[in-house]
């Protein structure tokens, strides 16, 4: 029996596939697409069984082809540009796709597992899993809420496990293919060790310079809680994936940047340090980002640890640390 995972060659599919790998799971049909070629790097070392393209999948799916061959399905694909403007692909992509793999699972009595966004939330400052708490700004995060609805629907009738996550800002090894899309911490870093400083932007929403709060979540815990849910069954419905902690900007850039000092063997500077110093700055926001930008994210996970997942989750200071050195070491994985 196979285990699917779509998006697999993307940032938190691939760390699912590699945890999977960690477990002695070699059966993995790896589903996604390699338009963007260079995603290649982030399958590469990892275990799988075969590599089918989306829209290929799509078609088996539908002539029969996995019926009685799927463990579960972890449906981690979708296009996340919450910038992009085209809603005829963002809902063919995102929303219909997800309801045909679903409903193949239901039809099959598959598990799944999917990725669902906090950006479902928009600039509310209620983060449960509620839709009175739902009022997506942009357009890919209406595709995410408008699949959640429909899960919804189908919850009192299951025949198989159905589970959404809903990741709020994650980071770590594999997403550098994300170009702009890419997690603040990775292009800080970036940004650190080409100029020396940094850049953030300004104040916003009530918020004073870099001091926008998100809910930063490692993607090595986001991981951990799909494996949650894979070894329980029993447990479906729609769960926040964040630590329950939102933190500033500010504090991102000040692990990141103490991160890659610590790494060339220099003191540890305060913020209002690296601020006088010119090396955290900040810059207005872009015309494009106003009135779509979420200022304040901070996951109510409640409902995930009533699910049981108990396991602590790594602070910015931890997770950031581990990544930066991850990303800076000779030996590296795929970024």
């Amino acid at each position: 029996m196979y285990t699917v995972v779509t998006g697999a060659a993307g940032f938190i599919g691939s760390n699912l596939v590699k945890a999977l790998n960690a477990r002695g799971q070699r059966d993995v049909i790896a589903v996604d697409d390699l338009t963007q070629g260079d995603k290649f790097r982030n399958l590469a070392g990892l275990d799988i069984a075969d590599y089918i393209d989306f829209e290929e999948f799509l078609l088996r799916i539908g002539n029969g082809d996995f019926d009685d061959d799927v463990a579960a399905m972890f449906h981690q694909g979708a296009c996340s540009d919450t910038m992009a403007t085209d809603g005829r692909y963002m809902m063919r992509n995102n929303y219909r796709y997800s309801v045909t793999l679903l409903e193949h699972c239901q039809d099959n009595d598959i598990p799944f597992i999917y990725a669902s966004s906090a950006s479902v939330y928009g600039a509310g400052t209620a983060f449960r899993e509620d839709p009175a708490n739902e009022a997506p700004l942009n357009l890919y995060a209406y595709s995410k809420c408008l699949f959640d609805h429909y899960v919804r629907r189908l919850l009192p009738e299951r025949t198989a496990q159905i589970t959404g996550l809903r990741y709020f800002n994650v980071y770590g090894p594999g997403e550098a293919h994300k170009g702009r899309m890419a997690s603040v911490a990775h292009h800080l870093v970036n940004e650190y060790r080409r100029d020396g400083r940094v850049r953030l932007f300004e104040g916003s929403g009530g918020y004073g310079d870099g001091e926008q709060r998100r809910d930063f979540i490692h993607v090595d815990d986001a991981v951990a809680v799909n494996l949650h849910f894979r070894d329980h069954p029993a447990r479906s419905g729609i769960f926040n994936v964040g630590t329950g902690a939102a933190s500033t900007f500010n504090a991102v850039a000040q692990a990141v940047v103490n991160a890659c000092r610590r790494a060339e063997g220099e003191s540890q500077r305060s913020l209002t340090d690296l601020v006088a110093a010119g090396i955290v700055t900040y810059m207005p926001m872009p015309e494009a980002l106003h009135g779509k930008y979420q200022s304040f994210t901070q996951a109510d996970i409640g409902a995930l640890r009533n699910a049981g997942f108990d396991a602590p989750m790594l602070d910015v200071e931890q997770g950031v640390t581990h990544y930066v050195e991850r990303l800076i070491s000779p030996e590296r994985a795929p970024s």
